[in-house]
């Protein structure tokens, strides 16, 4: 039984936990850094009580992919986990520091001000993490004999303070989105007006970054300019620009779910554009999806399990996000 049986379906896995994450936690990280930038106590209860049903299940996806990635991909696992290990501990720390301010700002009232702090530097600090993961994934890791070996700082360069940068605006612009689907009159404004700042430092954002990447990669800019590859894929930037464009108009507009649907599908073709940029790298520039992955039995055994929960875990979210629609309102919650 040939491994390549099974890699198509873990990478499909694999991608769909980091996509599901991405977007599910990162509007609540989003949502919990524009908290920082609320004017008063009650409108910063409307934006904890506007993620407060569905924030802490999101992170189900991080632990789903960083499950998959040591199951199916050990060789890829244990080559990046050593190579970001500072930016992962920080976030982790940032997540249960965020947790906790999420819990004691309703119990521990007097030092209220200080738990609202912690809430939303935990929510920045995370995305910046988050964001620098990703931008040190995207250079690659120096690897000798299998393993990584290079210096526990390799992650901090330009381009990945560069893609933390890029991530803040990326998680504030799906947080606001989120704002204007939830809430109302002030608040609602406000999330369209941090929306369109947030959106506008996506854009440049998005454009940096496909400057910068090919010309760090001969191999990605072969991808994306040698023809016919050029004519084929243009239809992602060029999606890209006119989804921005609809973001705007209904950030400016009176839509209620134009501006977190853009976002979205924003990030959709940002996932999209990485993945044709390093595929069918898993560690890229060293090793493919294939030749990272467990043995055909192993992967076997995993998927058995992993298709039992995968349908629990969504049918849990979804039911989360159904029970708890509608708006958030200071005198009544949801309705």
């Amino acid at each position: 039984m040939n491994a390549l049986n099974f890699v198509p379906v873990w990478t499909i896995i694999l991608g769909a936990g980091i996509f599901f994450y991405v977007l599910l936690d990162g509007f609540d990280l989003g949502v919990g850094m524009l908290y920082g930038l609320m004017p008063d106590t009650r409108s910063r209860n409307i934006v904890m009580n506007a993620i407060a049903p569905v924030w802490d299940g999101n992170e189900t996806w991080l632990v789903l992919g960083a499950v998959a990635l040591l199951a199916a991909f050990p060789l890829a696992f244990a080559i990046i986990i050593p190579a970001l290990y500072f930016p992962i501990l920080i976030m982790l720390l940032a997540l249960v520091f965020r947790g906790v301010a999420f819990e004691f700002r309703f119990r521990d009232a007097e030092h209220k001000t200080f738990w609202d702090q912690g809430f939303f530097y935990g929510s920045m600090i995370a995305t910046v993490a988050q964001g620098m993961m990703l931008g040190a994934f995207i250079q690659g890791f120096k690897v000798e004999g299998r393993v990584f070996a290079g210096s526990q700082f390799d992650f901090l360069t330009p381009f990945s303070v560069l893609t933390g940068i890029a991530l803040v605006f990326g998680y504030g612009l799906l947080g606001a989105g989120w704002l204007v689907l939830k809430t109302e009159d002030d608040i609602q404004a406000r999330g369209r007006r941090y929306g369109r700042i947030c959106l506008v430092g996506v854009a440049i954002a998005i454009l940096l970054v496909s400057i910068w990447t090919p010309l760090m990669s001969e191999a990605v800019s072969r991808r994306w300019f040698s023809w016919p590859n050029i004519l084929v894929l243009s239809p992602v930037p060029i999606a890209a620009a006119l989804v921005a464009v609809g973001t705007w108009r209904a950030l400016n507009g009176v839509s209620q779910s134009g501006g977190f649907i853009g976002a979205v599908g924003l990030f959709t073709l940002s996932y999209a554009g990485i993945a044709i940029s390093l595929w069918p790298m898993i560690v890229p520039h060293h090793y493919t999806l294939t030749q990272a992955a467990s043995s055909p039995g192993t992967q076997a055994f995993l998927l058995v399990g992993t298709l039992f929960l995968l349908p629990v875990i969504l049918v849990y979210s979804s039911w989360s996000y159904w029970v708890f629609r509608g708006k958030v309102r200071a005198d009544v919650g949801y309705h």
